[in-house]
């Protein structure tokens, strides 16, 4: 434990620097501990607060602009794998492009304070073709908040933090273990935050296929489009589906038998979007109701009708 509050004394810019550059990548290693810590230590002057906060904004800067940049090139693929891997159950593309959509590049500012939300704002802004001046404005500026924040925790509070490392230092190896053992039930309780969110959503799915032959046999069922606006508008939607959100979804339901056919599909891994909508419908007593399996993806991989 000793060596290791000596490496953050010593060579604390390079820690913070690499912390933030991984996190910002997508691993699940937060940073804003050692922001807070490192803040503790400049405000004892074992190095300067503005070389900190460069260090961090620059690093931040580096791992967004890859993202950016990934967005712009290969588009929603890049949005929907980080969708997969990332441990925050409600990080879907569908969220995330409502609040871009919304605010644009200004929600850039307060991005890193919403868990899940930074990196696929990152991509996005690259998706939708920010310009890249404005996403450098707008990110360096989110990141100086977020990482000045932190930092000023750090140096308000640097002698509760440093009581709080003294009695870690104290404890030694000990120490060293209470915070990978801190660190390892983060991780679990973002993948058991995870898990539940999944498993609550999981329900009968309806394939492509089979969707495709009810309505040949002119079976038509009430179709759901759960998407953003922009996503409807790029990629279309299935013939005859209905755009729907939170806000209109009891208008887009009036006069629906609660026995009739509802199907609801969404671009989220998963399903999640179109799974949550079908629970409120089901709660609303719409018995029929399921997620299309794939949703939008697997309706154009297999080369059926699109309605623009």
């Amino acid at each position: 434990m000793q060596r290791l509050v000596f490496l953050i004394e010593q060579y604390g810019l390079t820690v913070v620097f690499l912390n933030v550059l991984v996190e910002q990548a997508g691993a699940p290693l937060p940073a804003y501990p050692a922001l807070i810590i490192t803040g503790a230590f400049a405000a004892r002057g074992d190095y300067p607060v503005a070389m900190l906060l460069a260090a961090a904004v620059l690093a931040s800067l580096i791992s967004d602009l890859l993202w950016f940049f990934a967005g712009r090139r290969y588009g929603y693929r890049v949005l929907r794998m980080l969708c997969r891997v990332s441990l925050s159950p409600d990080t879907c593309v569908r969220q995330t492009e409502s609040i871009y959509t919304r605010w644009g590049p200004a929600s850039l500012l307060i991005a890193k304070f919403v868990p899940g939300f930074a990196s696929v704002a990152t991509a996005l802004a690259g998706v939708v073709g920010t310009r890249v001046i404005v996403f450098i404005l707008f990110d360096t500026l989110g990141a100086m908040l977020w990482a000045g924040s932190a930092i000023l925790l750090g140096g308000i509070f640097h002698d509760a933090v440093g009581d709080i490392i003294n009695v870690l230092e104290g404890l030694g190896r000990l120490g060293l273990a209470v915070i990978v053992a801190l660190f390892v039930l983060f991780i679990l309780a973002k993948w058991w935050q995870r898990h539940r969110f999944y498993k609550e959503l999981r329900m009968a799915r309806i394939s492509v296929r089979e969707l495709k032959d009810l309505m040949d046999r002119g079976e038509q069922p009430i179709i759901l489009d759960v998407r953003s606006a922009q996503s409807q508008q790029r990629d279309g939607r299935i013939p005859g589906a209905l755009p729907v959100s939170d806000e209109v979804l009891a208008d887009a339901l009036s006069g629906v038998a609660t026995d009739g056919e509802v199907v609801v599909y969404c671009a989220c891994p998963n399903e999640a979007s179109a799974a949550r909508i079908a629970k409120l419908l089901m709660q609303r007593g719409i018995t029929r109701v399921r997620p299309l399996h794939g949703g939008i993806d697997a309706w154009i991989a297999a080369g059926l009708d699109i309605e623009r």
